[in-house]
């Protein structure tokens, strides 16, 4: 088995390859070992000391290390593990959560044509962009014209996300659609 690895915006993310299927379609954001239970990946990586946050998208794994470790060190142990666990047969994601599970608040029924078009433009425009940075933006909720977002893996925490979510997005969304007047970062 062959690991690609590629460098992301954020200096303290890279991306890996594995040239398989991750999960698909869906994508997994685990921020800390205690949020990676759902994960057998995620839970091995997070035993890797220096290893910050773990990213899962539909067919790579971005891995952001904490700011005392050094990739020269931590790139081999990152690469074993996933060797290991791809060449084991195990899953990456134990459960699937339903799509709306991390709204920040429910959608106004008078919202959901909006809310429609907003997706579709995230998924066919936003989302396939970002994750060929190794990273993911979320849809979170929808109010008063006001779209919350929640970056993952490498965009998050990334110098550079901020003016991709204000100039790239925002003016997009709004372009598109617009009932839309600003968007929104969140954090969960």
């Amino acid at each position: 088995m062959f690991i690609e690895t590629e460098g992301t915006p954020n200096p303290a993310t890279l991306k890996f390859l594995p040239g398989r299927d991750v999960l698909g379609a869906r994508t997994a954001d685990f921020a800390s070992p205690a949020a990676a239970g759902a994960s057998p990946l995620a839970t091995a990586l997070f035993g890797i000391p220096g290893v910050a946050r773990v990213f899962l998208g539909g067919d790579f794994v971005t891995v952001t290390k904490t700011a005392a470790t050094d990739w020269s060190s931590l790139k081999p142990q990152v690469l074993a593990a996933l060797m290991e666990h791809f060449l084991a047969g195990r899953p990456a994601l134990d459960e699937l959560d339903a799509d709306d599970a991390d709204l920040v608040e429910p959608i106004a029924p008078e919202d959901a044509e909006i809310v429609s078009q907003i997706r579709e433009l995230l998924d066919t425009r936003v989302r396939p962009a970002v994750a060929g940075d190794g990273g993911d933006i979320v849809f979170r909720g929808y109010r008063e014209g006001v779209v919350k977002l929640h970056m993952q893996g490498a965009c998050s925490g990334c110098p550079s996300s901020r003016a991709t979510l204000k100039h790239g997005i925002e003016n997009m969304l709004r372009h598109y659609v617009p009932e839309v007047v600003a968007v929104e970062q969140v954090d969960l």
